[in-house]
């Protein structure tokens, strides 16, 4: 029998979009719902395609959430797709877990949930499909659980559906970690992933993916995302493809100012790439962080005065849409060697400074209550805070010494 099914996982319903509401302009409705609007398109995207079923492969909630609101806006588009005829399998991740009232709330009829005990089997009656997964019993499941999933069912298309990082270093948690070819070696045709909030194929054949998550919601999670709708033929795998369900899309958009020789030309450059990442986002609202790169003489000037760069950006930005918001401006940009080795007497004083580690250590002492009162979620946001609860203070104040260059009007080559 040929159908279709669609695997997505890390819903995150209800996760805040970190950091869009300290910025003018961007509209909170949207922010606030991003999360449910992506589940909503997912849910839409199921009936459209008249798949057989959905797999949720983990974390579909965000954690100790307190409201039944979140759950019950599940269990609704849910029944949803009981009305569509359409199943749903999941496991709960370890999000999931975290949440005691995730348990509580009264799931359709056409929504399997896989045990907490042991990895079990479901059969899709319509298809034949078989369906192995276990879920999260607390947010750590304690070890590999693949060892645990029953073999492969025999003259059917069987789908192992795992919330896990893996055992690569795939910036997330590595819980129930395994390899590629322990998977493999099960004989299912797809294993379904969660946990990794980024799409990849990890491996053809068989199948083993990471849909990644619905909606990204900070600037770690950039690009399209979405789920996998997968087409099955003569009880195997056909075509595996990432459908974009996102509405709100993060971008990190890197600008070369190196060949820039001033202010205008970088405002230029950072327009060109503005309007290349809002061509790449087809038509959604977009949430940019803006990097300048390349070494530069303007990158005293650039370090001097930020807040006027970031208004710059800003304006550029709100000249080309209405749906562009600057999340935030970075200064990654270097000195030419001739300005960090500049022979004025004052420079060279500047210079020394920034290498000087008896200022080093003196600044770091200063600086160690502030540090440790400022929260962490700052860091984002102020990106010299992560190198200085490093102790990496030198490169600070190498950009201060230059700062203070282009504001005396030093050019460095004096």
């Amino acid at each position: 029998m040929d159908f279709k099914f669609l695997h997505a996982a890390d819903l995150h319903l209800d996760s805040p979009l970190r950091g869009l509401s300290r910025y003018e302009g961007v509209p909170a409705e949207t922010v606030r719902l991003a999360t449910r609007a992506a589940f909503d398109n997912l849910i839409e995207c199921a009936i459209d395609e008249k798949v057989a079923f959905l797999v949720l492969a983990g974390d579909l909630y965000d954690g100790t959430w307190e409201a039944f609101a979140t759950g019950l806006y599940f269990c609704a588009a849910m029944g949803r797709l009981e009305r569509a005829g359409i199943d749903v399998f999941l496991v709960y991740g370890n999000h999931d877990a975290d949440s005691h009232l995730t348990s509580q709330l009264p799931l359709p009829g056409n929504v399997k949930v896989f045990s907490k005990k042991k990895a079990e089997t479901f059969v899709h009656a319509a298809t034949g499909a078989a369906l192995h997964g276990q879920s999260y019993a607390a947010r750590d499941p304690g070890g590999d659980l693949v060892p645990g999933y029953p073999t492969a069912t025999a003259n059917a298309l069987n789908v192992g559906v795992l919330h896990t990082a893996l055992s690569g270093d795939r910036g997330h948690a590595p819980y129930a970690p395994c390899t590629p070819d322990e998977l493999a070696a099960k004989g299912y045709d797809y294993w379904a992933l969660g946990h990794v909030h980024a799409f990849e194929m990890v491996r053809a054949e068989p199948a083993i993916v990471f849909p990644g998550n619905l909606q990204g919601r900070n600037i770690r999670e950039t690009g399209p995302k979405g789920a996998v709708l997968v087409t099955v033929g003569d009880r195997a795998v056909q075509d595996v493809e990432h459908v974009a369900l996102d509405v709100v899309r993060w971008t990190l958009t890197e600008v070369d100012v190196a060949l820039a020789a001033d202010l205008q030309q970088v405002h230029d450059r950072v327009r060109a790439g503005l309007i290349a990442a809002l061509a790449a986002a087809d038509g959604r609202p977009l949430m940019a962080r803006v990097r300048l790169t390349g070494r530069t003489s303007l990158h005293g000037e650039l370090l001097g005065d930020r807040r006027a760069l970031r208004e710059g950006v800003r304006a550029i930005a709100l000249s080309l849409s209405d749906g562009i918001w600057i999340e935030k401006v970075e200064v990654g940009t270097q000195a030419p060697h001739a300005m960090v080795t500049g022979s004025d007497d004052f420079g060279a004083i500047l210079n020394a400074l920034a290498d000087d580690p008896s200022l080093v250590e003196e600044l770091a002492h200063d600086l160690s209550d502030f540090l440790s009162k400022a929260p962490p979620e700052l860091d984002d946001e102020v990106a010299c805070l992560v190198e200085a609860r490093a102790g990496q203070l030198g490169g600070l104040l190498e950009d201060a010494a230059l700062a203070l260059r282009a504001r005396l009007g030093m050019d460095g080559d004096a």
